[in-house]
C-alpha cells in the first residue's frame, strides 16, 4: 500500500514537473513573440511604451499557451499559431486595462 502511494506521488510530481517545464518553455516563446510584435521604435511613442509594459510585465500568459497547445493537439505547427496566441494575449491585456478605466 505504501509503495503504491509513493509511486503515485512520484508520478504526480514528475507530471507536475513536466507541465511546469512545458509552461515555462511556451511562456518564454510567447514573450519573445510579443517582444518582436511590439518593437520600440524611435522616437519612442508613449502608447507603444505602455503597450510593451502591459504585455511584457511578466504575466502567466496561460491563454496564449493554451492557443499554442490546441494548435499542436490538432496537428498544426506552433509557428502557425503564434500570431493568434499573441493576439489573444494582446486582447486580454487590453481588456484588463479597459476594466480599470472610469
Amino acid at each position: 500500500m505504501l509503495t503504491s502511494s509513493v509511486r503515485r506521488l512520484t508520478s504526480t510530481a514528475s507530471h507536475n514537473s513536466e507541465f511546469m517545464s512545458y509552461m515555462v518553455n511556451k511562456i518564454n516563446s510567447v514573450n519573445k513573440a510579443l517582444d518582436k510584435a511590439t518593437p520600440l521604435c524611435q522616437p519612442v511613442v508613449k502608447i507603444r511604451e505602455a503597450m510593451r509594459y502591459t504585455l511584457l510585465s511578466g504575466g502567466k500568459h496561460v491563454r496564449p499557451v493554451l492557443c499554442l497547445a490546441a494548435c499542436v493537439l490538432v496537428g498544426g505547427q506552433e509557428s502557425t499559431a503564434m500570431p493568434a496566441a499573441c493576439a489573444v494575449e494582446m486582447i486580454h491585456a487590453s481588456s484588463l486595462i479597459q476594466d480599470d478605466l472610469p
